[in-house]
């Protein structure tokens, strides 16, 4: 049975920091994509960042500068550090693990973004 965790969200000041986790079980983390995405009230949901097995990133136009994506293979867990956070970044978060044509997702997490 596969699942992805999330945990980390909240709500915190235009400016401050979070950090998400994901912790994931019954994949083989070694092998995935991992992500994260995101999803506003209103909004389709859209890429944040991405790193594959070669720890490679991708990140989405907003992140790039703010948002750093990592994982601890050990601990089958990745991670989204997000610094200068902006009102604009409040939205769901999703953790996602893609391999090939299967795709794995989170419950989401709350990022409140608001002073």
């Amino acid at each position: 049975q596969v699942q992805l965790v999330e945990s980390g969200g909240g709500l915190v000041q235009p400016g401050g920091s979070l950090r998400l986790s994901c912790a994931a079980s019954g994949i083989n983390f070694s092998i995935y994509t991992m992500g994260w995405y995101r999803q506003a009230p209103g909004k389709q949901r859209e890429l944040v960042a991405d790193i594959t097995r070669s720890s490679n990133t991708n990140y989405a136009d907003p992140a790039k500068g703010r948002f750093t994506i990592s994982t601890d293979n050990a601990k089958n867990t990745v991670y989204l550090q997000m610094n200068s956070l902006k009102p604009e970044d409040t939205a769901v978060y999703y953790c996602n693990a893609r391999w090939a044509t299967t795709r794995h997702w989170g419950q989401g997490t709350q990022v409140t973004v608001s002073s």
